[in-house]
């Protein structure tokens, strides 16, 4: 059965057949949908940014491996893999001619430290080390597509 998530507010009856002796019978479902509120224009894109691909919206901030840039200078992201317009689908063949993205520069950071624990049993053989991976903070602008 395929329901339509636009009709959040209605209820929906449905039939389906029961298994008993008396066939003619048939239970009747009635359910909900739940309620969702969708945004009038919601637009995003499908970047490839560092070797990893993000879903972003304008003002999503994403952390990133370490860049070169200074904290507060905007920059453009050529790389889009497929730019979704209020239901208006443009898939790039591997990218879209024409889209881009500007992100902003936020803060650069060290992300929390990971343990890197080895051991080797019965030999006396353990070593701890941490780890931190150098990121930078950055939010979307904009979306050109």
């Amino acid at each position: 059965m395929k329901i339509n998530i636009w009709q959040s507010f209605k209820i929906i009856y449905f039939c389906s057949p029961k298994v008993s002796r008396r066939p003619y019978k048939k239970s009747i479902c009635c359910f909900r949908l739940p309620d969702i509120t969708f945004n009038s224009f919601e637009m995003f894109a499908i970047i490839d940014f560092g070797g990893t691909q993000y879903k972003v919206e304008k003002d999503t901030k994403l952390y990133v491996n370490r860049l070169e840039t200074i904290e507060g200078e905007t920059f453009d992201i050529e790389k889009v893999l497929l730019v979704d317009n209020n239901g208006k689908v443009k898939v790039g063949t591997p990218v879209v001619k024409g889209a881009k993205v500007t992100a902003k520069v936020l803060e650069h950071l060290k992300d929390d430290k990971k343990i890197v624990f080895k051991k080797k049993r019965r030999k006396g053989y353990r070593v701890k080390n941490g780890h931190r991976q150098y990121l930078t903070q950055i939010q979307i602008e904009e979306i050109v597509g």
